[in-house]
């Protein structure tokens, strides 16, 4: 997408030598925008790790890339084993995103194509941007399918201003390009379809107010910045029509694994008879997972909640205290949304019930063998 009208994707290879991998440090948004260089296996874990990236797409996209970083950094003879303890330390980085795990393995996989570690280096870097092109791909698709639906809701209303409110940031930001969330915002934009966005926050990371307000800035949306808590009195005013949030996983039955809050967004759209969908590429599905009280939930430092950061008077991003000395926050990063509660989730094959049956004759190819 566009920051001051000129493309970028979230991650690339350098042009000029591709074994630097280019990332936007999403931590200096809004106010600097940095683009960061990761040259080694451990610079991708930190920026997965201490959210320089994040978002499901971008998260495995950096995990694809940093496997490839590993391989060349590896010494001869020990390309494997490297890799290997490469896949361990990026499944630990961040433990919710499912996209992670997915492209570590795949570049697992592809590099067991060959025995030449000189092959097995190009095959670890095709792949990884594979990984990275198909993301963006899926979103585009998704976008596009989740056209229909602001298109229904506009015919139903008129030509009136469709109020779309999401959570959290599942913007191009997030992923590769275009975004999950965001891609049918922006879809809806371009068929001329008159949009607005309420855009939450997200504490304690603010992704909402830094990243998808600033994003959605960019592309000229209309948007509002509301208080994480405002949701549920805008649906019962009548001021929200549709509800379109992210996911980091997703089990094959349904469950929604996404920012914490989510869950109460979708306990309010039940109420008030809105619909809640959840935008996601197949790359975010688990297919080993029943119940989405089994996705493993990340727990963050506490000190996210009692500090905050900002620019101050003189220009400059600082971090102060909120909080008394010595409080204690417990910092849980996700929540679950049980399939009940979601109206569709709308797909890069298409729209499709949060439901075990629907979502499996969807994607037929994808189960596990477990013959």
């Amino acid at each position: 997408m566009n920051i001051d009208k000129q493309h970028y994707r979230t991650i690339w290879p350098d042009t000029k030598d591709n074994r630097k991998i280019m990332i936007i440090d999403q931590r200096q948004l809004p106010h600097n925008f940095i683009v960061e260089q990761l040259s080694s296996l451990n610079d991708a874990v930190t920026a997965i790790k201490d959210m320089h990236v994040r978002g499901a797409g971008l998260i495995g996209a950096t995990a694809g890339f940093g496997m490839y970083l590993a391989a060349i950094h590896a010494e001869d003879g020990r390309l494997t084993e490297t890799m290997t303890e490469a896949a361990r330390l990026l499944d630990r980085s961040r433990p919710t995103a499912r996209n992670l795990k997915w492209a570590v393995d795949r570049v697992q996989q592809a590099v067991k194509q060959s025995t030449d570690e000189e092959e097995q280096k190009r095959i670890a870097f095709n792949t990884a941007c594979d990984i990275a092109d198909e993301d963006a791909a899926f979103c585009q698709a998704l976008g596009k399918h989740g056209l229909n639906i602001i298109q229904k809701l506009s015919e139903k209303k008129q030509g009136k201003t469709i109020n779309i409110l999401t959570h959290c940031n599942a913007g191009w930001l997030a992923f590769v390009d275009y975004g999950s969330a965001t891609a049918p915002i922006y879809a809806a934009r371009d068929a001329g379809i008159d949009i607005h966005v309420w855009v939450d926050e997200t504490r304690p990371w603010n992704q909402g107010a830094k990243l998808t307000a600033w994003e959605l800035q960019q592309e000229n949306i209309p948007c509002t910045l509301i208080t994480d808590n405002a949701g549920g009195h805008l649906m019962q005013e009548g001021m929200v029509d549709m509800v379109i949030v992210g996911t980091d996983r997703t089990t094959h039955t349904g469950d929604v694994a996404n920012k914490i809050g989510t869950y109460l967004k979708a306990l309010a759209a039940y109420d008030n008879n809105i619909p809640f969908y959840v935008a996601l590429p197949s790359s975010t599905f688990d297919w080993n997972i029943d119940n989405g009280r089994d996705i493993p939930i990340e727990e963050r430092s506490g000190e996210e909640i009692t500090s905050i950061s900002g620019l101050d008077s003189n220009g400059t991003v600082t971090s102060i205290q909120l909080t008394a000395s010595g409080t204690h926050a417990v910092n849980y990063s996700f929540d679950i949304t049980p399939a009940r509660l979601v109206t569709a989730l709308i797909t890069e094959r298409g729209v499709v019930e949060a439901k075990r049956d629907a979502i499996h004759s969807l994607f037929p190819d994808r189960l596990p063998d477990t013959r």
